[in-house]
């Protein structure tokens, strides 16, 4: 009896407070609600895939100088095509020179249009952030593999929402934003990162939490804090193809 009592009173203060914010809410003025600092920085975007005024270009198709060779740290010799597009090279990934934090990354890519292989085998490669955080290449147009490591996968982490592959032989894009994981100086984790990815337009991966590093083997580990925050492209046996590689730091 006592604890309805104390309803019945609380009720009508509850709904008096609320009509009353409601009332100074009306009576507000619009200008203290409005945030003149910081003004956003004005850049020119890219029309039709093309790199925003801001963006690092990392291949527009004339040269591999922003690259080297993963395992000599030679320069990088992949094939540029006349097209303007450049295939992977069986001596090895390639990572670029700069290291990255967070980024929004815009990279085309297209599987051979000769179908060889199956599942794992048929035009795979691989686009790792700070050489550790996989997003998986693969011709996933109407070939079978494990759902984690499809087109578009966080490798051996998250399944895309959708394939959106296209039949192998065409171009495929992928606009990624990768929000790097936070490490302290003695490599403990403070805080993991996370991946949103469109591929050919469409999102697949929304905002999805990264477990650690993307491992063929085994689960996700905490990443080494002495790795190189590079992009790294893979080599992992078929002649994949990739052009237009542009990002902008976040």
């Amino acid at each position: 009896m006592i604890n309805h009592t104390i309803q019945q009173m609380i009720k009508p203060l509850f709904f008096l407070l609320v009509t009353l914010q409601l009332l100074a809410q009306k009576k507000m003025k619009p200008e203290l609600t409005e945030l003149w600092e910081p003004v956003p920085e004005v850049i020119q975007p890219g029309e039709a895939n093309n790199p925003s005024s801001d963006a690092i270009v990392l291949f527009d198709g004339t040269d591999l100088s922003k690259w080297i060779n993963s395992s000599t740290g030679q320069p990088a010799d992949w094939i540029i095509n006349p097209d303007g597009s450049m295939t992977v090279k069986r001596d090895g990934g390639i990572e670029t020179i700069e290291e990255f934090g967070s980024v929004q990354l815009h990279i085309e890519w297209k599987t051979p249009m000769e179908i060889n292989g199956k599942g794992q085998g048929r035009g795979n490669s691989g686009v790792y952030f700070q050489k550790s955080y996989e997003i998986q290449v693969l011709d996933s147009y109407n070939n079978v593999t494990y759902s984690n490591g499809q087109a578009a996968s966080v490798y051996k982490q998250s399944i895309p929402l959708v394939n959106a592959s296209k039949p192998p032989g065409e171009w495929q894009t992928y606009d990624i934003i990768f929000n790097e994981p936070k490490y302290d100086k003695k490599g403990h984790r403070l805080k993991k990162g996370s991946f949103t990815v469109f591929h050919n337009g469409v999102l697949v991966q929304n905002n999805v939490e990264i477990q650690g590093t993307t491992e063929y083997r085994g689960y996700p580990k905490l990443r080494d804090i002495k790795t190189p925050k590079r992009l790294y492209l893979q080599d992992h046996g078929n002649p994949v193809s990739f052009r237009n590689i542009w990002l902008r730091k976040l």
